[in-house]
């Protein structure tokens, strides 16, 4: 039987990319698949981002029978095998929202993925000098931490090329905040693809959203990219209080050195997370953001 991954999952139905020794087979158009009903008698189903073993049934679509064993599965978006996540904010249109990134940052570290953060619509920053120090002061800073940090313009292509070559032969989880230029993007990497965009609402400060469903974009270079719906909101449900700081790669050098075991970081003496904050060598919006996202998940246990 055929091996294949899933590239899109709608409405009951799973369309299947065939592989040849691991690799999509580019010409091969995907095959409309159902979902054996063993999988739900398992307690599981097929995602997107899933290798499968399947077969062809006689009304020519076809049948999932086995789903391989995966790297990696995530919640939301509901994406199988991921190894690379793309976090796409826009230097303009909406703003720069560094809360907002850290929140993306400690559910991507989460979940274990390689990360890159993407900085969009650098053209809109072409003719104002003053806003570009700032955007740099921004790569520094992610930079320092141990991120990679793009800065691209879908207008110009800036960032485009460099960005591809990373998302080779690899399964990468496009995201970040609505109206950010996701969409552009990808039509920039793959010409042809013409996905929706969307205007942002200048009112509101976010683009609507044009994504719907998750599913999978093939690259010419043996990668795959999630394309997946928009967000303005994250909260920290499955993750616990105590793995908070984890996610905050900065803080490790200092927590082991922590006079308390189990340091909340936020208020403890002899914290070692506080002193480097204070020398400097963490930044104070990343500890903020910390202190922000620790207070909201305190509060949020206490009401559930």
């Amino acid at each position: 039987m055929p091996d294949g991954v899933i590239v899109k999952a709608l409405s009951g139905y799973y369309y299947v990319k065939p592989l040849e020794n691991g690799k999509a087979v580019g010409s091969a158009e995907a095959v409309q698949c159902r979902a054996r009903g063993i999988f739900k008698k398992r307690g599981t189903s097929p995602l997107v981002g899933d290798h499968v073993v399947y077969s062809l049934t006689e009304n020519g679509e076809g049948m999932v029978d086995e789903i391989k064993p995966r790297r990696s599965e995530l919640i939301r978006p509901p994406v199988a095998n991921a190894e690379l996540a793309v976090l796409l904010f826009s230097v303009r249109e909406p703003d720069l929202n560094l809360s907002l990134l850290d929140k993306f940052l400690v559910h991507i570290e989460h979940s274990g993925l390689e990360t890159i953060i993407c900085l969009t619509k650098q053209d809109l920053l072409a003719a104002d000098t003053d806003a570009q120090d700032p955007v740099m002061a921004v790569k520094e800073l992610y930079e320092r931490i141990g991120y990679e940090v793009l800065v691209t313009s879908s207008r110009s292509g800036l960032g485009s090329s460099e960005l591809k070559e990373r998302l080779t032969g690899v399964i990468s989880v496009f995201s970040g905040q609505s109206g950010v230029g996701k969409s552009s993007l990808l039509n920039r990497l793959v010409p042809g693809l013409s996905l929706e965009t969307s205007a942002i609402s200048m009112r509101l400060g976010r683009g609507k959203h044009t994504t719907r469903h998750v599913e999978l974009i093939e690259l010419d270079n043996g990668g795959f990219v999630a394309d997946t719906p928009g967000f303005s909101q994250l909260d920290f449900l499955e993750l616990g209080v105590e793995e908070l700081s984890t996610c905050f790669r900065e803080f490790a050098p200092y927590a082991e050195l922590c006079k308390f075991r189990g340091c909340s970081h936020t208020h403890e003496p002899g914290c070692k997370v506080i002193e480097a904050k204070e020398s400097g060598d963490i930044a104070s919006s990343r500890y903020e953001h910390y202190v922000q996202f620790y207070t909201e998940m305190k509060e949020k246990k206490r009401r559930y």
